[in-house]
Formats: C-alpha cells, structure tokens, sequence
C-alpha cells in the first residue's frame, strides 16, 4: 500500500466515526455517568460501612484517659498495645471453649442436615414434604420462645451448663437451616440419572449417599460450615442462659471485659477485634468457595 492509498483510508475511517450517530454517541455518554454515580455511590457506601471500623480500630490503640467521646475520631495521643494484651489475657480461656463449640456444632449440624436434604430431594418417601414442612418450622421458632423450657430441660436431665450443652442446642436449632441449603442443592445439583443407576447397580440408600452424593457436595458444606460456624462464634443469648462464666464462649468473655463500672473502652474495642478475628478469617479462607456454593444452588428455592 503506497503513502497516497495509507492517507485515504485513514481519511475514509476518520469520516466514518465522524458520521457516528449521534444517538450512539449519547448512549456512550449516558453509559458513562452512569458508571460514575455507580462508582461514586459504592464509594459513598464504603465509607459508610468503614466508619465503626476505623472508630473501633483507633480506639484499641489508645489509652485509657484518651477513650474520650470528644476525641474519638482522633488518632491516638499516645500509641500502646497494653489494650490489647488485656484484652487477650481476658478472653484466651474463652476463645478456646468457643473454637471447641462452634467447630463441632458446625460439622454434626451440616452432616445431619446433609442427610436430610438428600432423603427429602433425592429420596422420597410418603409424607415428605410434610416432615420438610415440619423441619422447616424450626427455622421461625425464636431463641426467646425456647430458653426457658430448654433449660429446664437440661435441669432436668441432670446435663450441666457448658460447651457440651451448647453444641446440643446448637445442632438442633442449625438442623432445618442446613436441610434447607442441602435438599435446594441436591435438587439442583445432583441428577436423578446418578441415583437412578446406583439403584440399579444394588447400592442401598447408606451406600448411595456416601459413595455418590458425600463427593460432590464440597461446595454445600462450604456454605454450611460458614453459615453454622458464623452463628454458633456470635451467639449470645444461647451462652447467657446455658452456660455460667467460668465455662461459657467468647460472647460471655466479651460482655465481662465491657462490663463494670468503669469500662475501658480501649481493651474492649481490641476484644471485639480479636473475636471477629476467626470468622474474619474462616470467610477469607473459604470465601471462594461459598460463593460457587450458593451459585451452585445452595440457597437456591
């Protein structure tokens, strides 16, 4: 191509974006702002969501007479970690009691719930969506309806209050939330060609769902153990009523190093942070995968 034919045809293609209509050339500039207030807003929100944050995470570093309302927005006068070394000597006991509640929790409640959603989608049997209906109901029953006959129940059986118990009330009450994920995900998932032909090929219910159905549903205990280990660390109300001081999980170790008459606030902000250290770390860790899980179906109706 000569230097002559290279200059037209630029020519040509610099006429032929001049004669872009201009309704694409709106649509472009429409698209553009529109990109921009999405991003504005994001920021907006971040900055929002970031604040308690940066109040909490300042405050842990102070000391006790800068935790001032006045000044806390401030960078502190004085950098000291004595906050959170008191706060670590407090809490440790209790964050091992709740490491040993919430692991097991997590994994008996997923396991069952896991059997459950197989038989009830997989499965049937007369009567099913009925016990699924009946399963489900556990979901709505509030903490408030049940600590009291709960642990008069305990009383009764003679079980003392402590890790032991709460890994009981936990698994129950994590039942139909992990029957949900799993029986949606083994609907969605696993085809009926599968369970069909292990069916024919001799395997028994036992033999199918541990050969066949254990295997593939990594994505779906991702998401239970998350959504079970995530609720047991947090919970509360369950540790202030089954549980004493002395044998009860973090939440209790919490709510004593806040307590008192005089509260240091440094010590507490760096015991909150502390405690959400776990769960921080368990959705870092597997994050990925509880995405594909609930993109896989798991919460899927």
């Amino acid at each position: 191509m000569t230097a002559v034919e290279a200059q037209a045809a630029t020519g040509k293609a610099a006429a032929a974006i001049s004669r872009k209509p201009p309704s694409s050339r709106l649509g472009e500039g429409t698209t553009r702002r529109s990109r921009t207030i999405r991003y504005v807003l994001l920021l907006l929100f971040l900055l929002f969501v970031l604040t308690p944050v940066y109040v909490v995470l300042i405050t842990s570093f102070k000391t006790s007479g800068d935790t001032t309302a006045a000044s806390q927005w401030n960078l502190p006068k004085e950098w000291t970690l004595e906050p959170w070394r008191k706060a670590w000597d407090v809490l440790q006991p209790y964050m091992i009691r709740s490491l040993s509640l919430a692991i097991p929790a997590a994994i008996i409640s997923s396991v069952i719930g896991s059997a459950n959603g197989f038989v009830l989608a997989r499965w049937r049997f007369p009567g099913a969506n009925i016990v699924f209906a009946f399963i489900l109901f556990g979901m709505f029953i509030p903490y408030q309806a049940v600590m009291l006959p709960l642990r008069t129940t305990f009383t009764e059986l003679d079980i003392t209050r402590g890790v032991p118990t709460l890994i009981v009330a936990h698994c129950i009450y994590g039942i139909p939330i992990c029957t949900l994920i799993f029986r949606n995900y083994y609907a969605t998932i696993v085809p009926n060609e599968i369970i069909e032909s292990a069916r024919v090929d001799g395997a028994g219910l036992i033999q199918t769902y541990a050969r066949i159905i254990l295997p593939i549903s990594i994505s779906g205990f991702v998401v239970t153990l998350i959504w079970q280990f995530t609720s047991v660390w947090n919970d509360f109300l369950f540790a202030l009523f089954l549980t004493q001081q002395n044998n009860g999980p973090v939440t209790l170790g919490l709510a004593a190093l806040s307590g008192g008459q005089k509260v240091d606030y440094a010590a507490s902000m760096a015991g909150a942070l502390i405690t959400s250290f776990p769960t921080l770390l368990v959705y870092i860790l597997l994050g990925r995968w509880f995405i594909g899980g609930l993109m896989a179906g798991a919460l899927k109706g």
